[in-house]
């Protein structure tokens, strides 16, 4: 609990989101010494430049926000990424796969993505927990262990919903000391991050990294 700043990854994933607002974001997160920053694909190269010198990893989104790509298109995004300076990448599950179970399915998705990362990558699934039952969360994070990820997190923060201590639980309860979890999205102040840290997340995915910072 001591170190929520080096358990933070600083998040700009807007659309809209600009160079200049990429920047800023990577210096915040230099000098608030935050885990990593989490941009969209096209910053990677930019934020991998400017934090070169620095302890800060690069994260990006792969088949974000929806996962309803193909695994060859996130096996090559995910090859992209690393190529353009990547240190992890937080992928989103095929959902409608897991609803109608075609387990299979699921399972060689997370499996190509973490094939392209090679141990290059950290591999973080996002399972989207707003849209899934209890039942659906513990396979989906059952088949995160069995395809070799390293990460399972909660939520894109772009659904009905984000993460809940509930999920956090749960999901820590699954995959125990074989994977880390991260919580993502509604962690918005210090007493929230607590609450996630507490429940079993060792990564907090969020944009307001420096007002939690400026509360500790």
């Amino acid at each position: 609990m001591s170190n929520i700043l080096g358990m933070i990854d600083h998040t700009m994933l807007k659309p809209d989101a600009t160079k200049d607002m990429i920047e800023e974001l990577c210096k915040e997160a230099m000098e608030n010494k935050f885990a990593a920053v989490c941009v969209n694909p096209c910053y990677v190269k930019l934020c991998k430049d400017i934090l070169r010198s620095s302890d800060v990893k690069v994260a990006t989104v792969i088949g974000f926000p929806l996962g309803a790509n193909t695994k060859e298109v996130k096996a090559f995004e995910t090859m992209d990424a690393i190529k353009n300076g990547a240190d992890e990448v937080d992928m989103v599950i095929n959902i409608g796969a897991l609803k109608i179970k075609n387990y299979e399915l699921v399972k060689e998705d997370i499996e190509e993505v973490v094939k392209a990362a090679k141990d290059k990558a950290l591999v973080k699934v996002i399972i989207e927990t707003c849209l899934l039952t209890d039942e659906e969360k513990i396979k989906a994070c059952e088949i995160s262990m069995i395809a070799g990820a390293d990460f399972v997190k909660t939520s894109t923060g772009f659904s009905t919903g984000g993460a809940t201590v509930d999920d956090v639980k749960l999901m820590k309860s699954i995959v125990g000391d074989k994977l880390e979890v991260k919580a993502s999205g509604g962690v918005r102040d210090i007493d929230s991050a607590k609450k996630m840290i507490e429940a079993g997340a060792t990564r907090l995915g969020t944009s307001s990294g420096v007002k939690i910072a400026k509360e500790i």
